[in-house]
């Protein structure tokens, strides 16, 4: 069988736009700081964050502010907040990251199948599809994550559950007008399988978006992972995670306020990084970003 390649890909010069966008130095400095915290913090950490410290608390019993021994102040059963806050940076980016990529995949594939085939096969995936968009993603999480037992795998296959429908849907709409091509009939024409077509001509064709959706997805599913475990269908405590950390901490913000700033405060450079980040990546892989650049 001859091989037919797809169309040439124009010299986008990805790498060149992206270092050329000031969002990405800003959004990459942010998230290598979060993935550096989180991958060295048990070198960075002052102290197990489960330790309760006999002298971490005052001798009122409350919480003590950031000093020397405590970079970050304590929380209410005297543990390091510093430790717990980079232990957390583990379980919600690694949460969160398994999650997406498992969402990316999931949601590429039924995107990929739906868009290629019609009749039956589409309208079964995409009336799936439209039953999980149906419910509004926080309040799926929240019903998922009360009826299962709440456990770090639980989270990540709610993450998953609610995250891939949205790309599906995506891909699909991308896969309906990449398969009318010519290059796609040529490849019909001479044999090709449907397998051979879908992942060695379409799947190149498209994989921009899940890259870009991926990327400010991340944020998205940080945010719903602190969420669910600031409820209490997330990860479990003791497990140091940033949102059961700000839960332990509301009713004591006006004598611990930190208790509640700190994993707020993760929470905020995490995403305000994956969001710049995304979007710097979205107009990098936009052709029409260098035109838009060598006009100006």
């Amino acid at each position: 069988m001859v091989e037919l390649s797809s169309p040439p890909k124009p010299q986008n010069g990805f790498w060149a736009q992206l270092r050329r966008i000031p969002r990405a130095w800003i959004g990459g400095a942010l998230v290598l700081f979060m993935v550096l915290c989180a991958a060295l913090a048990p070198v960075l950490s002052p102290a197990d964050p489960l330790i309760q410290f006999r002298d971490g608390l005052s001798q009122m019993g409350t919480p003590l502010p950031p000093d020397q021994k405590f970079p970050l102040g304590t929380d209410h059963l005297g543990r390091d907040m510093l430790s717990r806050m980079l232990y957390g940076a583990q379980v919600s980016l690694a949460v969160s990251f398994i999650a997406n990529l498992t969402a990316a995949v999931f949601g590429t594939l039924i995107g990929l199948l739906a868009g290629y085939y019609s009749g039956v096969i589409d309208w079964v995936l995409m009336r799936i599809t439209d039953v999980l968009l149906a419910f509004p993603a926080i309040l799926l999480a929240l019903g998922l994550g009360s009826v299962l037992r709440p456990s770090i795998p639980v989270v990540i296959l709610i993450l998953t559950i609610i995250t891939w429908p949205a790309l599906a849907r995506l891909v699909r709409s991308q896969v309906l007008t990449v398969r009318e091509r010519t290059f796609i009939e040529s490849a019909r024409a001479v044999g090709a399988k449907d397998r051979y077509i879908i992942f060695r001509h379409i799947l190149p064709q498209i994989i921009t978006v899940t890259v870009v959706w991926a990327t400010l997805s991340f944020a998205s599913t940080v945010l719903v992972e602190s969420s669910l475990s600031f409820l209490g269908v997330g990860v479990p405590l003791p497990t140091a995670s940033w949102g059961n950390m700000i839960a332990e901490g509301q009713s004591r913000y006006r004598i611990a306020p930190w208790m509640i700033l700190v994993p707020t405060a993760a929470i905020l450079i995490t995403t305000l990084g994956f969001n710049l980040l995304g979007d710097a990546v979205r107009d990098a892989l936009d052709p029409r970003t260098s035109q838009r650049q060598k006009a100006s």
